[in-house]
Order: structure tokens, then C-alpha cells, then sequence
């Protein structure tokens, strides 16, 4: 008894001890320093993958949509790869198979900057969001914004190629085509009921739709956008005095200034 006495005390000893240091291991990727990390362990990830299945492949950015509070509606990365064959979509992606969504840090978030006009009134192409714009006060723009992809070639280089995300079996909006059961990507009405975790590129009105990948994009701390955000004026107040992050296109990198 004294003996197992001593054994379980130094457990418990042990145990303590190593506490702070998971603490602070997990504190670490609370940080724009750790998320960065975090974000570049993946981009390395997804050119080796574009290498591995000779096909485009990359790394989207997207919250879990919610409707009631885009605010507070995780972020995660997801790596996805091209496929025509099963998306029917020459811009088609859809998520890479056996890979499941990387959650970003909760204090932190990430986005291009980028959105349609037309979400707001007539118009196409992108634009960025300017100095004194008040635009990220609409939900649609918020989502645009913060959805967005990297993609590299099978050659290893990082590529600006239109990203249209779908589920893996290529269905659309529309009830002809039935339901799928993909857990990442998929139709509304799949991700409403709980099947999936995002909406696919089908939605233009919520800010979802086929786009461009990007080669740079900032990091903020949500709690710092949020006020922001609900002053009305996101860009002028914070998102302006970020750093913009820029991706090497031939080491996939991000470049440190």
C-alpha cells in the first residue's frame, strides 16, 4: 500500500507539472504567430497533396455558416483537390478524401479582403475592401470574405484557378439531383440538417460562389474585428493597420517580412 501510495503521488507530481506546459503549447496556437504556423503546416501539406494525386489541390478557408451569428461561426481549413469527373464543374472542387476540416483558433480568424459587388447592388469581378467602407456590415460580404482558397498545381506551384466547391458527388441546389451524403461540402438543405458542416459554391446571395484562389490574405484577432464590425466601420477602425500575408508560389511558403 505505501508503496503504491509513492507510486500514484509521483504521478500526480508528474502530471501537475506537465500542466503548464500543455497550457502554454495550446495557448501558443492562440497567437497570429501560431496560427501562422498552423496555416503553413497545411499549405505544405496541400502542395504535397497536389503533387501526391497529380491533380490542383489547396487549402479553402471557411466559416461553419450560421445565419443567426456570423460572428461567432468558426473558421476552418479545408483541403480540397480538382475533380471535373465527380463535381462536373471545370472549376470544381470538392474536399480531399480522408482529410477532415482543421478548426482555427478561436481568438483569431482569417481573410482575403476580397468580395462581388453584386452582392450589394449590380455588378461583377471582385473588389477590395477600402479604407473608410462600411461594406463587411453585410453578412453575405462578412462570408465572402472570409471564404476563400489557396491552390496549388500538380507541378508543385502555387496558382490563381477558379475554386467552385462541391460535394463529391457533384450534386447542385436542386431536388432533380437528390440528396448527397457528404459531411464537408454540401447542398442547404444537407448542412441544415446537420449532415455536413459548409455550404457548397451554389449560393451567390450568402456570399458563396465561384471565385478566383488568392495568394495572400490577413489574420485578425476576432475579438478586436468584432467591435469593429459592430461600430460599422471594420476596415477603417482595424482591418486597415493589418499586415497582408504573401504566399511564395514556388516554395509555398509565407514570406516573412
Amino acid at each position: 500500500m505505501m508503496e503504491m501510495t509513492v507510486v500514484i503521488a509521483a504521478v500526480a507530481m508528474f502530471v501537475a507539472l506537465g500542466l503548464p506546459a500543455i497550457h502554454a503549447l495550446i495557448n501558443s496556437f492562440q497567437t497570429e504567430a501560431g496560427t501562422r504556423a498552423m496555416i503553413s503546416a497545411a499549405l505544405s501539406s496541400a502542395r504535397a497533396l497536389a503533387a501526391k494525386e497529380q491533380r490542383y489541390a489547396g487549402i479553402r478557408f471557411q466559416k461553419a455558416y450560421n445565419l443567426a451569428n456570423p460572428l461567432k461561426a468558426p473558421q476552418y481549413m479545408v483541403f480540397i483537390v480538382h475533380d471535373f469527373d465527380r463535381t462536373g464543374l471545370v472549376s470544381g472542387f470538392r474536399a480531399a478524401d480522408g482529410s477532415e476540416p482543421m478548426k482555427l483558433p478561436d481568438t483569431v480568424g482569417a481573410m482575403d479582403l476580397r468580395y462581388r459587388p453584386d452582392l450589394l447592388a449590380a455588378g461583377d469581378g471582385f473588389i477590395d475592401i477600402k479604407d473608410g467602407d462600411t461594406e463587411l456590415s453585410n453578412a453575405s460580404v462578412l462570408t465572402d470574405t472570409t471564404t476563400f482558397s489557396i491552390i496549388f498545381s500538380p507541378s508543385g506551384k502555387m496558382v490563381i484557378h477558379e475554386v467552385q466547391t462541391r460535394n463529391k458527388h457533384g450534386k447542385g441546389d436542386f431536388v432533380s439531383y437528390g440528396p448527397s451524403t457528404d459531411d464537408v461540402f454540401n447542398k442547404k438543405a444537407e448542412v441544415d440538417a446537420g449532415v455536413a458542416m459548409f455550404y457548397q459554391d451554389d449560393y451567390p446571395a450568402l456570399g458563396l460562389n465561384n471565385e478566383p484562389s488568392r495568394n495572400s490574405f490577413i489574420i485578425y484577432d476576432r475579438v478586436k474585428f468584432k467591435d469593429a464590425y459592430k461600430s460599422g466601420r471594420a476596415w477603417s477602425d482595424y482591418l486597415h493597420t493589418l499586415e497582408r500575408i504573401y504566399i511564395n508560389p514556388y516554395t509555398g511558403t509565407i514570406i516573412n517580412r
